[in-house]
């Protein structure tokens, strides 16, 4: 009787939390449960990236190229990573951006491609059809407010010409003779693009002799790049990939920049 005039009651701790639970102070509309909450999600946060995809058209086919790093935030943490990906003969496709997207989309177009080939009638991905197709996916997935965080490029040969084509993380795609995405969009690009106009009719072994001086360019000035890359050629004989291409760097100028100490 003491303690129920002292309190005011019989109940020591009245309105008070459930066992385990945290005390809800009146006015606190902002506590939630961890139910409410949800998962942490990710999606919208690439983790591993990859940076440039460059692309050129030839004499008879097209070349593509990307480097080997896969980028963990700033730290250059994965250096033999592919992002070149040859669906068959005739189709190859590079990719920029989060790797745990690119790898969600190669499983995808790789179970595409048995599928195709279980019907056994023929028919197969071309790169104009798969162009197509993935320019669908993108664009969908943006529309839900979950993007595959990449840019691909699309490349092959179709009736004897080379074809080459872009396509980003919200759909938006186009088809040029020179491609690029990343970095590269802004140094490689113009490089790519002035050789080009320069000889339309290169040859193979001049189409390399430009991807090589542009992966070097922007392993110099791209500091998500690596001297390592990977090449894809298509011609009409088929598609070919060159790993573990080494662009040998010149570092001799660097003892005459002053003035960063």
């Amino acid at each position: 009787m003491a303690t129920e005039n002292i309190f005011g009651t019989g109940e020591l701790w009245r309105n008070g939390p459930a066992p385990g639970s945290l005390y809800q102070f009146p006015g606190n509309t902002s506590s939630q449960t961890s139910s409410q909450l949800g998962p942490a999600k990710r999606t919208m946060a690439p983790t591993v990236t990859g940076t440039s995809v460059l692309g050129l058209k030839f004499n008879g086919g097209v070349i593509i190229a990307a480097d080997m790093l896969g980028s963990y935030g700033s730290l250059a943490r994965y250096r033999n990573l592919s992002r070149v990906l040859k669906v068959n003969d005739s189709t190859v496709i590079g990719c920029g951006g989060d790797y745990a997207d690119f790898q969600f989309l190669k499983s995808t177009i790789t179970q595409r491609v048995i599928d195709e080939e279980c019907w056994d009638d023929g028919f197969q991905y071309t790169p104009k059809s798969l162009f197509s197709w993935m320019t669908r996916v993108m664009y969908n997935r943006r529309s839900n407010f979950d993007p595959l965080w990449n840019t691909y490029i699309v490349s092959g040969m179709q009736d004897g010409e080379p074809f080459l084509g872009y396509v980003d993380k919200i759909g938006v795609a186009y088809e040029a003779p020179t491609v690029s995405s990343g970095y590269g969009s802004y140094i490689a690009q113009p490089l790519l693009r002035d050789a080009y106009e320069k000889n339309p009719n290169m040859t193979m072994a001049e189409a390399e002799q430009q991807i090589e001086r542009c992966m070097k360019v922007l392993f110099y000035r791209d500091a998500r790049s690596l001297n390592k890359y990977e090449v894809a050629v298509v011609t009409k004989d088929g598609a070919m990939i060159k790993s573990n291409v080494e662009a040998k760097a010149n570092w001799e100028i660097a003892h005459l920049i002053k003035g960063y100490e």
